[in-house]
């Protein structure tokens, strides 16, 4: 019997990277050798690192970016394809992937604070729904957008929900009938990102974005994010009746006092995030 030391198991390196500064957290998709495809490892990595930002009083914006040519490629496809093996052809696994992925999606959508996303490269079918998932988009000027599932066969049907959220209902049944991958300037037209920067600096241009919202109070940025998407779901008048309500809430909140004191006395506010 060997008296060998058992050899020390293998820690995979961390494909998601977390930091934080100035009250910004910048995250980065770390999986290069997958075109940062969104595996079960990276949903279950970008959810938990969510949740963990949604109740960080520390944190007042996120960057989301990534390292590599392309920002995501979407779904793992190999991951996926593999489980065609099962008794049910995949059927149950599919539905419990594309729900957790969803289920993130929303967490984005719901997080306190906005999400700039810092577009390096390629973003393809789920990985352009991540990008017009996020509140503001900054990109590359040699990025690239796509959902191009109709040339395989499947079309994209769940980054649909984002786009057509997005973007006027031509463009993006274009995008996801014709499956091209358009360029940042195309993108930018359409409205599926805010700025397009020279190559290298979208992530210090979200970033400023990001540092910019940072210096707002966050009760209000809360408050203003959650309504401007629960607005959007509803008729005209119902939309107006919410915001009122909605304002008028704000509207007895101390930093909106506070702030439209330091309006008529001329001086800087002084948030308290209340």
């Amino acid at each position: 019997m060997s008296d060998a030391p058992s050899p020390a198991p293998t820690i995979a390196a961390p494909i998601l990277r977390r930091a934080d500064a100035d009250g910004i957290a910048t995250l980065t998709l770390d999986d290069p050798s997958s075109r940062n495809a969104l595996s079960e490892r990276m949903i279950a990595s970008l959810s938990d690192t969510l949740a963990a930002i949604a109740a960080d009083r520390s944190i007042r914006a996120v960057v989301l970016t990534a390292v590599g040519p392309c920002f995501s490629s979407g779904h793992h496809l190999k991951e996926m394809s593999a489980r065609r093996a099962d008794p049910d052809r995949g059927r149950a696994y599919f539905a419990e992937i594309l729900g957790r992925c969803s289920a993130m999606m929303q967490q984005v959508v719901a997080l306190p604070q906005p999400v700039i996303a810092a577009v390096q490269g390629l973003a393809t079918a789920a990985g352009c729904q991540l990008v017009a998932t996020c509140d503001l988009a900054v990109a590359s000027s040699e990025a690239r957008f796509c959902t191009p599932g109709v040339h395989i066969g499947l079309f994209c049907s769940t980054p649909m929900v984002a786009l057509s959220r997005n973007v006027a209902r031509k463009h993006a049944l274009e995008m996801l009938l014709l499956g091209d991958a358009i360029p940042a300037d195309e993108a930018f037209r359409m409205g599926l990102v805010n700025r397009v920067v020279t190559a290298g600096t979208e992530l210090a241009e979200a970033t400023a974005f990001a540092a910019r919202i940072a210096a707002k109070s966050t009760l209000t940025v809360k408050v203003g994010k959650r309504a401007f998407s629960d607005q959007l779901e509803m008729g005209l008048s119902d939309a107006y009746a919410h915001a009122s309500a909605v304002m008028v809430e704000n509207m007895l909140a101390r930093d909106a006092e506070e702030g439209i004191a330091a309006t008529l006395e001329k001086r800087q506010p002084r948030w308290e995030d209340r």
